[in-house]
């Protein structure tokens, strides 16, 4: 197997929040994530909303520094490099990110928006042309888009565009976050398939971030899924649909997917705890219809499955 292009280890990020009355609290968004992401690999991340993916892939991007942990990217330690070292590795590590219309600067042309990296990288005007017209091609968009603005084209247009920019400087990673969760289900389906050909055209890797298990099945070697920011399985993605190890992701599916009686377990019932004041011992054991006294004293690691090709924070995997 080849080296990871992307590795987290131990990743946390804390944050204060602050109280009218008496001192501040800490929320603990990602709590001891790490994994590893290969060339050419599409890692699907999943959870319900505050789970911590959007924090996950920040921290990944280097747009917020972990509390704890490390993030290897092309073999080097960009955990805390000053942004002048870091700079050359952001041709390589680009985003695509769930509101296009925030994403993308109104005030200009796309053509500019999606020459902007090449600029910033010192590419020559003719050679930026080139590659614009080749981006404009394989996203689907017409020619004569690169002279109007974002606000002349549908919210799954604007996504194309924001897909056409990140691949601009040719990167080896994207990170997309909830790229796709703000699209009508059959624009969902229409990027989701450029999404898969670019990835082959091109060779990039993608870490793919959403709430929704039917999309990342569609895109997703490799799914791992999150709990109240802790990581509770990473499987193949035919592994994690078919036979799911943890309680939680079992849940999931069976709250996302078609029922099938005596398939799945039925939804779990209850509310995600405060990451504020998480359950003691293991995150999911309020929720969790196997829980026993164990669960409720003692948080379990994530490690193999004997057996399997999955990793599984659980006491008492299925």
């Amino acid at each position: 197997m080849s080296e990871p292009l992307l590795t987290a280890e131990r990743l946390t990020r804390d944050f204060r929040v602050d109280r009218e009355r008496g001192p501040s609290r800490r929320l603990r968004a990602v709590e001891d994530v790490s994994f590893a992401l290969f060339p050419g690999e599409t890692l699907g991340v999943v959870g319900e909303s505050g789970c911590g993916k959007s924090t996950l892939a920040r921290m990944i991007l280097r747009l917020i520094e972990p509390s704890v942990g490390a993030v290897h990217f092309l073999g080097q330690d960009i955990t805390h490099l000053p942004e002048q070292k870091l700079r050359p590795l952001r041709r390589d590590l680009q985003a695509v990110f769930q509101d296009p219309i925030s994403s993308l600067n109104p005030r200009m042309r796309v053509g500019d928006i999606i020459e902007e990296p090449l600029v910033n990288l010192g590419v020559r005007r003719a050679a930026r042309r080139e590659r614009l017209a080749e981006l404009l091609d394989v996203v689907g968009l017409p020619g004569d888009a690169a002279g109007r603005y974002p606000h002349a084209f549908s919210g799954g247009q604007r996504q194309r565009i924001a897909i056409a920019r990140a691949l601009a400087a040719r990167p080896k990673l994207i990170v997309c976050d909830e790229a796709t969760s703000s699209l009508d289900v059959s624009v969902q389906a229409q990027i989701l398939n450029l999404l898969s050909d670019l990835q082959q055209r091109f060779a990039v890797s993608l870490l793919f971030i959403s709430h929704n298990l039917g999309v990342v099945r569609h895109l997703a070697h490799r799914v791992a899924v999150m709990y109240l920011g802790r990581l509770v399985e990473i499987a193949p993605e035919a592994e994690l649909f078919e036979h799911p190890h943890h309680p939680y992701t079992a849940a999931l599916l069976a709250a996302a997917l078609e029922p099938v009686p005596g398939a799945l377990p039925p939804p779990l019932p209850g509310e995600v705890p405060s990451p504020i004041e998480p359950p003691s011992g293991c995150h999911f054991h309020p929720r969790c219809p196997s829980a026993q006294a164990r669960c409720r004293d003692e948080a379990p690691q994530l490690r193999p499955l004997p057996g399997s090709a999955a990793l599984v924070r659980c006491h008492f995997p299925g």
